[in-house]
């Protein structure tokens, strides 16, 4: 069963329409890499597909036992983010709050987890710091590490490389095909599309034709060639 299923989905914005009639199903364990030129409905879709914004038309639903808080968000970084007054330790910890529950404190658990995924984006040692102190590189490691802390069951990000050097890029990739293997449902908006392919089980590609299916058929369809 799919974890999220997107029928006849119509997106736009300012009565406009730049997407219409998309059907698509993720399921547990996929890993799917959504391109297209800038402005073609990327971002707006993954918000959609989390809830956050609404439809024009059709329907997003979730499914397989899968619920909110257990789906981990990357988005883009705002001139508001990058000034947040916290340390990187308090903005890791609130990644956890979705597990929580009533509970008015982290335990031992879900700081091991922060403590965890600050490790494996390299920003264990900036602990302390203050966030936005913190170059826009670390800061999206940091931000990276929040949403790690979230997904229990699925991951979205929305170009989760930039602001990023080589080697850091080809870290969070690695990162990213690590828990996936591990059965994380990944769903990722790249503009970067050769090493985000190379990852990937799945294509949706937005644009003036609409393609979805497995990396394996879009290499087949020619749709890459355009």
């Amino acid at each position: 069963m799919a974890q999220f299923v997107c029928r006849d989905l119509s997106l736009g914005y300012g009565g406009g329409v730049f997407i219409s009639g998309l059907n698509l199903e993720v399921s547990a364990g996929d890993y799917l890499c959504v391109i297209g030129e800038n402005g073609s409905g990327k971002s707006t879709l993954l918000k959609t597909m989390l809830g956050l914004v609404p439809a024009v038309r059709g329907t997003v639903a979730m499914g397989d036992g899968i619920r909110p808080r257990e789906v981990g968000y990357l988005p883009q970084q705002t001139a508001a983010q990058r000034d947040f007054p916290a340390s990187v330790r308090e903005v890791v910890l609130s990644g956890c709050q979705g597990r929580c529950g009533l509970r008015p404190f982290y335990n031992g658990s879900e700081k091991r987890l922060a403590a965890d995924a600050m490790r494996k984006m390299g920003v264990g040692s900036l602990a302390g710091k203050c966030y936005r102190e913190l170059s826009g590189g670390q800061q999206q490691r940091v931000l990276f590490a929040r949403a790690l802390c979230a997904a229990q069951k699925a991951l979205f990000l929305d170009e989760p490389v930039s602001g990023l050097d080589q080697q850091s890029a080809a870290e969070m990739y690695r990162v990213l095909e690590e828990l996936n293997r591990e059965g994380l449902t990944v769903v990722m908006v790249s503009h970067d599309v050769e090493p985000a392919l190379r990852y990937a089980s799945h294509v949706l590609r937005i644009g003036k034709s609409v393609f979805y299916g497995t990396k394996q058929q879009y290499a087949e369809s020619g749709e890459a060639l355009k």
